[in-house]
């Protein structure tokens, strides 16, 4: 992940021994820390090299930083909105057949192929509903 992230332009490369081995300095550490928080907030590497690039600026308004975070919680928003829908036809799925049913009669099976039979018609029909 070190050499991704080097190739990325997220992290300098270190100077090398004699024999070819790294070596990464404490800033190199920092560096890194920052970039394994980002990427626990789900940011991308586009967004990391973007706030980086305003870290080397100190002396700037943040207020592109605030931009940028307020599209990323968009952005997750909206992930949230899809992932509570998904869990809806999962729940709606699991409704759908009791215990003890022979697999023939499952609810969950039956309920995925129709849907998976509604959007193959809606394809060839051309309908986008």
């Amino acid at each position: 992940t070190i050499r991704f992230y080097e190739q990325q332009g997220l992290l300098p490369p270190p100077e090398r021994q004699e024999n070819g081995y790294r070596v990464y300095t404490e800033k190199h550490g920092e560096w890194l820390a920052f970039i394994r928080r980002c990427r626990i907030l789900d940011l991308s590497l586009t967004e990391i090299r973007e706030l980086q690039s305003y870290q080397d600026d100190p002396r700037q308004p943040c207020t592109a930083v605030n931009a940028m975070l307020d599209d990323h919680i968009s952005h997750v928003r909206s992930q949230i909105t899809a992932l509570q829908a998904l869990e809806q036809q999962l729940v709606s799925l699991r409704a759908s057949c009791n215990e003890g049913r022979e697999i023939n009669a499952c609810g969950i099976l039956t309920g995925i192929s129709e849907e998976s039979k509604q959007q193959l018609y809606r394809a060839s029909s051309g309908r986008k509903d």
